[in-house]
C-alpha cells in the first residue's frame, strides 16, 4: 500500500467543495504557494495548518496530523525497508 499524503486528502476536498487553490489561500490566510506545496506533497501539515484547515473543513486538527504522521511512518518504513513491525521484531527460534 502506498502512502497517502495530506495533501492527496486537501486535493480531494478542494475538488469536492470546487474550490481553486486562489479562493483556499485567502480563507485560510496562508500563502498561495504553502497551499500548492502541500498539494504537491512537498510540505509537511504541521500544527498551524491542521488548525487553519479543521476550522475550515469542520474536522479536527488531529485528523490532519494524524494524516501526516501516517505518511512520515509509511515513508521511513519504506526508507528502511521495514514494510512491516514484524520485521523488525526477534527471530522466533521454531523449537
Amino acid at each position: 500500500m502506498r502512502p497517502v499524503h495530506p495533501g492527496e486528502i486537501l486535493s480531494q476536498e478542494l475538488d469536492a467543495l470546487g474550490l481553486s487553490i486562489d479562493e483556499l489561500s485567502k480563507k485560510l490566510r496562508v500563502p498561495k504557494d504553502r497551499i500548492t506545496k502541500i498539494l504537491n506533497s512537498h510540505c509537511d501539515v504541521r500544527e498551524d495548518m491542521a488548525l487553519r484547515l479543521s476550522g475550515y473543513f469542520c474536522t479536527t486538527p488531529r485528523l490532519w496530523l494524524n494524516l501526516q504522521r501516517s505518511w512520515e511512518l509509511r515513508r521511513a518504513r519504506i526508507r528502511s525497508g521495514c514494510e512491516t513491525a514484524q520485521s523488525l521484531g526477534p527471530e522466533k527460534n521454531a523449537a
